[in-house]
């Protein structure tokens, strides 16, 4: 099977974001160990991003593709992020979730459409990852993201910041 540049691309931008939520859960717990009030919420959240991110590793290599050349890069960052959310407070963390995850859920709803019927398994594993993360996402509200320092500050930068990393990780 031919596989598109377009089916390559998106599977190169979903293992590094897969890739990435695991390291920004690993230096969540790096901080806040297992005596955090959300340590449980996001030990169970990790797992499944380890699963998602198994799904698109697998997916590289029976594609022909090849992960992002800034994983480096999206390893220390994911990890940075992560503690510095969790030593701001347990509502941070979730605030960092929630951000992440609203996002991707766009990122996701945005690929399925774009993606049509050219690759059934992909879509169906994408679809879902998307409803994982908006479990996450919602997982995220109601346990006090909005209720962290400066919310709408925090939650815009770390949009921002997703946004950009989809963006490289799609091309680079």
């Amino acid at each position: 099977m031919a596989v598109s540049q377009r089916v390559k691309r998106m599977v190169r931008v979903d293992q590094a974001g897969e890739y990435g939520a695991v390291r920004i859960y690993a230096g969540q717990l790096a901080v806040m160990g297992d005596r955090g009030p959300h340590s449980a919420k996001i030990r169970e959240m990790e797992a499944q991003e380890v699963d998602h991110r198994a799904w698109f590793d697998r997916l590289i290599v029976e594609r022909q593709g090849r992960p992002t050349v800034l994983q480096p890069i999206w390893h220390v960052a994911g990890f940075a992020l992560g503690a510095a959310t969790a030593l701001i407070g347990p509502e941070a963390a979730m605030a960092c979730t929630a951000a992440i995850e609203t996002e991707i859920d766009l990122h996701y709803t945005q690929q399925l459409e774009e993606l049509g019927d050219e690759d059934p398994e992909l879509a169906g594993l994408i679809e879902k990852a998307r409803d994982d993360e908006r479990e996450h996402r919602d997982t995220a509200f109601a346990n006090g993201a909005e209720r962290a320092p400066a919310y709408p500050l925090l939650s815009g930068a770390i949009r921002l910041g997703c946004r950009l990393a989809i963006r490289l990780s799609e091309r680079i």
